[in-house]
């Protein structure tokens, strides 16, 4: 089944070239089911390549979903088009009185601020508690997973000495989580962040199940056992080039990068090893097979 768009969203264009099956929403309106009604809090900058990662992965089911882009109105960005935001998404004073299947909050580049100081934070933790009771289940990507361990359990995130940057190899912990049926026992992630949170501080939480982790990048993937919030600390949903352009766009800036761990084929190469794209679909997948259409209502306003 298709993922339902918006007309113009430049979203569509790039899925269609992929042989990806997209729907216009007139289109989806003469079908009798109810689609997935999945909402994305994207507060990446960029915002455009976020939402185009996200809807590829979540095109990968049978189920036919309705998206909601939503951003925040306490900080507006500078590096999308305000005419984008204007024409595809939606303030959280418009949503509220919503329900959703299914929820993503993406990271964002503010690891270096305290929670509190973050300029959105307060409009965030209102959307953190909107999630308790407005959606079925929640994905959290890493600096949003940070932020709603920390919010929702009190688990601080801790500086690292120097930015996680790579693709990483991690454990499955849990032998037959669903999240991660039909993963490898051990599967790559890209990261990309500046802290981390500790395995023993998850682990020592009585409402959360750690999944899977990695030797270098710690804690990966949790879930609450009430199976309402998942939280990655990686980057499953990125594309082959996107920690390459992270890479070069800060050697522009003069900051202090290494090149990308275990990302090229060789250190002399620049041709990038894709070791993690059937893991993300899948993630993907389970997510809203197992965690979202299974448990969620026919009737959205009884979630």
């Amino acid at each position: 089944m298709p993922i339902i768009l918006p007309k113009d969203i430049p979203a569509a264009k790039t899925l269609q070239a992929e042989n990806i099956f997209v729907m216009t929403e007139k289109r989806a309106m003469r079908q009798d089911i109810r689609p997935l009604e999945i909402a994305i809090l994207n507060l990446m900058p960029t915002k455009i390549v976020t939402e185009t990662q996200l809807m590829r992965l979540l095109s990968n089911s049978p189920l036919q979903i309705n998206l909601t882009l939503i951003s925040t109105q306490s900080y507006v960005g500078k590096n999308t088009p305000l005419e984008h935001l204007q024409k595809f998404y939606k303030s959280f004073d418009e949503i509220k009185d919503r329900k959703f299947d299914g929820m993503i909050i993406t990271g964002a580049p503010v690891e270096d601020i305290d929670f509190a100081e973050v300029k959105y934070w307060k409009e965030l933790e209102s959307i953190f508690e909107f999630a308790k009771t407005n959606v079925t289940s929640t994905i959290f990507i890493c600096w949003g997973a940070q932020a709603a361990l920390y919010h929702y359990y009190g688990i601080e995130k801790h500086l690292l000495p120097k930015k996680l940057f790579g693709i990483y190899k991690h454990k499955k912990l849990v032998k037959y989580e669903r999240l991660l049926k039909g993963t490898d026992d051990r599967f790559f992630m890209p990261h990309s962040r500046h802290t981390t949170v500790y395995e023993e501080d998850i682990k020592k939480c009585k409402d959360l199940v750690l999944l899977a982790s990695s030797k270098e990048a710690g804690a990966a993937i949790a879930r609450s056992k009430d199976n309402k919030f998942i939280f990655i600390t990686g980057h499953a949903e990125y594309d082959r080039d996107t920690l390459e352009k992270e890479y070069l766009r800060d050697l522009e800036k003069g900051l202090p990068i290494e090149p990308p761990e275990n990302y090229y084929v060789n250190d002399g190469s620049k041709e990038i090893k894709m070791c993690w794209s059937s893991t993300a679909n899948l993630i993907y997948m389970n997510w809203l097979n197992h965690y979202v259409y299974q448990l969620t209502p026919y009737e959205i306003d009884e979630i």
